[in-house]
């Protein structure tokens, strides 16, 4: 296709020429390198260095994973809107919490038929059965957060209920009585309550906004069991 163009210094005279005239015969020089080695920067390898995992020692990683689990513990503490637990979660906290919680829960007779307490399997089980159920419950509702995050969260957020049974522990060593039993109540309520706030400050946000009561609902059924396990536990 031709097209027309206007000579600048005739404007009465017109030349007919292709309209990308002179494209062929531009050529790419022979002294400019199409050759050439992609190289990473320095600085660039040597983050890459530090933040590869694969080279620490094995008391550096012990180190790193113990000061991760006791940044979530403070934000269990002092509970507040946070993606924290969300984004790098873990079960290293659970697991040692749920541990801890089970073995305090044990009683000194040796004849479990006599004890009547609950034993190591039996917390363990109730404990991690609870918040595999109450994980499926948030995803079955729409909730936006994985099924470990949610385990990473209920499983922290036991920390509260872990010091009640501590606090009831050393109690117990007193005498038993009424005043005994008011000390223990009053904690252990305080921990339960403190354990929901955490929690739901970290999974309201993640649960529809008309259905977030009936994903808080078994959240609290869930504290609320593990309470009254402390509560009448008692040494034999």
């Amino acid at each position: 296709m031709a097209e027309a163009v206007e000579s600048p210094g005739d404007p009465e005279t017109t030349t007919s020429r292709p309209l990308f005239a002179g494209l062929s015969d531009i050529s790419i020089s022979q002294d400019i390198p199409v050759e050439g080695e992609i190289t990473i920067p320095v600085r660039s390898r040597i983050r890459e260095f530090d933040s590869s995992t694969l080279n620490e020692s094995v008391q550096n990683t012990i180190m790193r994973d113990l000061k991760a689990v006791g940044k979530k513990f403070m934000h269990v503490l002092y509970p507040r809107k946070s993606n924290t637990l969300l984004r790098d979660w873990d079960l290293w906290g659970p697991l040692i919490l749920c541990v801890t919680l089970a073995l305090m829960l044990q009683r000194g007779s040796v004849d479990s038929e006599k004890d009547g307490g609950p034993q190591f399997a039996e917390v363990f089980v109730i404990v991690w059965f609870g918040a595999v159920t109450i994980t499926l419950n948030s995803k079955l509702l729409g909730g936006n957060i994985s099924f470990f995050q949610s385990l990473c969260v209920l499983g922290y957020c036991i920390l509260p209920l872990t010091m009640a049974m501590l606090v009831c522990r050393l109690v117990l060593l007193a005498e038993p009585g009424p005043i005994n039993f008011m000390v223990r109540l009053f904690v252990v309520i305080i921990m339960f309550a403190w354990s929901i706030v955490a929690s739901t400050a970290f999974l309201a946000d993640s649960q529809p906004p008309n259905r977030k009561a009936l994903a808080v609902y078994p959240v609290f059924l869930f504290y609320f069991v593990i309470s009254w396990m402390i509560l009448t536990f008692t040494p034999q």
